[in-house]
């Protein structure tokens, strides 16, 4: 007995059908967008990263219409935009979520608790990696660094910051995203979605009442270097390990630079265990 190649699951090789085209209406405010993004570059080829982001602003991912949008303007093969596209995290090749709910599990945010935070929120949405909810509200995905370890563990929703969370806080978080309730990051302005998100990344204005005003930047101890490459002395402060030192004087307040999110978590511990707080517990040595 035989069994055919379609049995088998085996594709014969048939060539894609082209992609189809925009509406003629959406073409048309398309390249009003794209002929004032490739004004801005020398080489109109080098416009093909923002070009990516606008179109993604249009349908919440790169499809195969977009890319060939970005090809006929630019004047390049859908092969050339395709090879960009696909080596880009930041591009989404499927259908996603209003909001990327990224959590890191790299080394330092894991140890932290990050993987905890990503396993609790996988069971709390029904979701795996890069699965977006049935609502559509939310796509979560493990994220390699979000680059602000000296806030681990970190979870970043389309580009923003919200740090040392916790399980709790994190499932906070997603369900004010999922019910529309008001989410305001660590460092940044008032959460948009990723569509938003992706029109102010093709190099648009972010139209947000205060966005600019409240832009996030890095964090105190991500800055030390730089303040000391400058010769800008540091203050010079002991830590104790938690629990071997009592706290003395007045409850520290942030500063508008140490903002904090109404979403971060309890900074008592930065573990998101805690039956297993931070800190030595053993001289070296012993």
């Amino acid at each position: 007995m035989t069994t055919s190649s379609s049995e088998r699951g085996v594709s014969l090789g048939m060539p894609e059908l082209p992609a189809p085209a925009y509406p003629d209406d959406v073409r048309a405010r398309l390249e009003t967008d794209a002929r004032e993004i490739i004004a801005r570059y020398p080489d109109s080829r080098s416009a093909l990263l923002p070009l990516l982001h606008l179109v993604q602003a249009e349908e919440g991912h790169v499809t195969r219409t977009g890319m060939q949008f970005c090809a006929d303007v630019l004047g390049l093969t859908t092969a050339e935009v395709t090879a960009v596209a696909t080596f880009y995290t930041m591009y989404r090749r499927r259908p996603s979520g209003d909001y990327q709910v990224g959590v890191c599990t790299n080394t330092l945010c894991a140890v932290m608790g990050g993987d905890a935070i990503f396993e609790e929120l996988q069971e709390h949405l029904g979701v795996g990696n890069g699965e977006t909810t049935g609502d559509g509200k939310v796509t979560l995905e493990h994220i390699e660094c979000n680059a602000a370890c000296d806030f681990a563990p970190v979870v970043m929703v389309n580009w923003e910051f919200f740090d040392n969370q916790t399980p709790a806080s994190a499932k906070r978080l997603v369900d004010d995203l999922r019910e529309g309730r008001p989410v305001t990051p660590t460092r940044g302005a008032r959460m948009c979605t990723f569509k938003e998100t992706a029109r102010v990344l093709a190099g648009f204005p972010d139209e947000r009442d205060g966005a600019v005003e409240s832009g996030g930047s890095a964090g105190p101890a991500s800055l030390i270097g730089l303040k000391l490459a400058k010769g800008e002395a540091s203050p010079a402060r002991v830590v104790h390990p938690r629990g071997e030192a009592a706290r003395t004087g007045a409850p520290h307040e942030p500063s508008p630079t140490e903002h904090l999110s109404s979403h971060d978590a309890p900074q008592d511990t930065s573990a998101s265990d805690p039956a297993h707080p931070a800190g030595p517990t053993a001289e070296e040595g012993e």
